[in-house]
């Protein structure tokens, strides 16, 4: 396992918000139907108000402020190897060491792969980890580094998944650190490769990024098709669009107002503003803004460059600064990339170190440079950290 993260205080604080969601496939989805049934007419009702009402309650108790500490993972599923990326080698035997070169750090006496340059080039912005052991060498570990818990192997314990992945745990304990922002996204490639909410409830499960956001869908040589993935939670029904969403919001802002009349408390009138809230989370707000990546300018995008998991770094770039304390992007295969589980070079699809590492690492290299430089830009360096690791090395 190799790892390194930003130096960063984290502030913990006891709010968050709670998705409407159900299970379909194993996966904890917003529900787009809940959300839009009957054309919102019964949204006072759904979890999603009643739940953001409960945030604003916890922080009116003083329970909760918002910090603006927040967690990017970069989760490398498969096991990339350690000797072949940031704790080489060089003077050990062919035997015991990878085939590719090592070349020298902004760090004096410190050295990483050869394929690793711009990472070389600014290491004074990362702590590499070397001493982090992993006891068995299978992927079992995928959920055992994500809890904290060596009980979390569900292969070996048939309670482990009962244990909590730390992003849970911050969306539980930390809670989101803008008003209605999702606490904790997640990229998924394999419901195998993240650890969910266990038994702190489905309610702290990530939020799957992949229904709301608009990514381009690129060939396996990385030329853009034209083509995007679909953002389910923000496509409209058939026969209901924005202007017709908003007519009816209209009317429950009148039928509101009437109920309102009838409680003397005022807790009506307070519903009513988290419901407004909700409506605005699916035809506006600041969570569509942030999942919506076309309102990044252009250079930008391109800067990131033509690949998914950039693209999905920069989305989550975009969520941190919107609110969102934790975020995964599971960086497993990938037809436009390669494997970090490289069992051999004639073993496909994962490949060795030198047909399946070799070219995945200057992506890999770019991607994580180019969110730690737009991070400090944004002055957000302080406030965000960034980690990526595996659930173990390779020798």
């Amino acid at each position: 396992m190799q790892g390194w993260q930003h130096e960063r205080d984290h502030s913990r604080q006891h709010a968050f918000v709670d998705w409407n969601a159900r299970q379909a496939d194993g996966l904890m989805w917003l529900s787009r139907r809940n959300m839009l049934k009957a054309g919102l007419a019964g949204i006072a009702g759904l979890s999603v108000p009643r739940l953001l009402q409960s945030q604003a309650a916890a922080r009116a108790a003083g329970r909760a402020s918002a910090s603006g500490k927040s967690v990017i993972l970069l989760w490398m599923a498969g096991g990339p190897s350690h000797i072949d990326t940031w704790d080489p080698k060089p003077t050990r035997p062919i035997e015991n060491r990878g085939p590719f070169g090592v070349t020298s750090t902004k760090l004096p006496g410190v050295f990483i792969c050869e394929h690793l340059p711009k990472q070389a080039a600014m290491l004074d912005k990362f702590t590499i980890i070397r001493s982090v052991d992993a006891k068995g060498s299978n992927h079992e570990p995928n959920k055992v580094m994500q809890t904290g818990n060596r009980e979390a192997a569900p292969r070996i314990n048939p309670k482990g998944e009962t244990y909590p992945s730390i992003g849970s745990v911050v969306a539980k304990h930390h809670g989101a650190n803008q008003f209605g922002a999702p606490p904790y996204v997640a990229f998924m490639k394999s419901r195998s490769h993240l650890a969910f909410a266990g038994d702190l409830g489905k309610r702290y499960d990530p939020f799957i990024a992949e229904q709301a956001t608009r990514l381009p869908i690129y060939t396996v040589i990385g030329e853009d098709t034209g083509q995007k993935t679909g953002a389910e939670l923000f496509n409209m029904p058939a026969g209901l669009d924005t202007p017709r969403l908003n007519n009816r919001r209209s009317l429950l802002q009148q039928l509101d107002a009437l109920r309102a009349d009838l409680d003397a408390t005022g807790t009506m009138d307070a519903l009513d503003s988290y419901s407004q809230q909700a409506i605005d989370m699916v035809v506006g707000g600041q969570a569509r803004e942030a999942f919506d990546i076309d309102r990044e300018p252009a250079a930008n995008r391109e800067r990131y460059g033509n690949h998914l998991w950039c693209q999905q770094a920069l989305v989550a770039r975009r969520l941190v600064e919107a609110g969102t304390a934790f975020v995964t992007i599971d960086l497993s295969y990938h037809p436009a990339s390669g494997t970090w589980d490289t069992h051999g070079d004639n073993i496909p699809p994962y490949g060795g170190i030198q047909k399946g590492l070799g070219p995945l690492l200057p992506l890999f290299d770019h991607l994580i440079t180019t969110l730690v430089s737009d991070l400090e830009e944004r002055g957000l360096l302080d406030d965000v950290l960034v980690i990526a690791m595996g659930e173990f090395g390779r020798t």
